[in-house]
């Protein structure tokens, strides 16, 4: 008779459930870490818009409305004659989480706010729905 070579059905149960039970353990310290990336990413981009809003407002003299936003970094608003945008290289970007970023202007303490409301999309919040925002970076 003839042996025929490969692994029996028992033998690779085995390993998947090895690997399962590393993936149980490992999973969580991996999400425990993205947390974290996505509100540095956040930061980072809000720090990016305001340098490009303080460009813009070298340009113009003042900081886009409400209803221009941010969009007026990438698109010259029609009230505006003194714009050498764009002030951004590529599109605007929606936050880690997939939300648009909150402009107000003008902001708390003068000038603008930008804000990502966190994975929860409202405002307030604890760990990665915590409001990320442009005076506290």
């Amino acid at each position: 008779m003839k042996k025929e070579n490969g692994f029996t059905m028992m033998e690779l149960l085995i390993v998947l459930v090895i690997i399962g039970l590393l993936a149980a353990l490992v999973g969580p310290t991996l999400y425990k870490q993205i947390s974290p990336a996505k509100a540095s990413v956040a930061s980072a981009q809000i720090e990016n818009f305001m340098s490009a809003l303080d460009a813009y407002f070298i340009d113009t003299g003042s900081f886009p409305s409400n209803q221009q936003g941010l969009s007026a970094l990438r698109e010259k608003p029609s009230s505006v004659s003194s714009w050498n945008g764009p002030y951004l290289k590529k599109e605007l970007p929606k936050d880690p989480w997939g939300n648009p970023y909150v402009y107000k202007s003008p902001g708390r303490n003068g000038g603008y706010e930008i804000m990502s409301y966190g994975s929860d999309g409202a405002a307030g919040g604890q760990d990665d729905a915590r409001d990320i925002t442009s005076w506290e970076s």
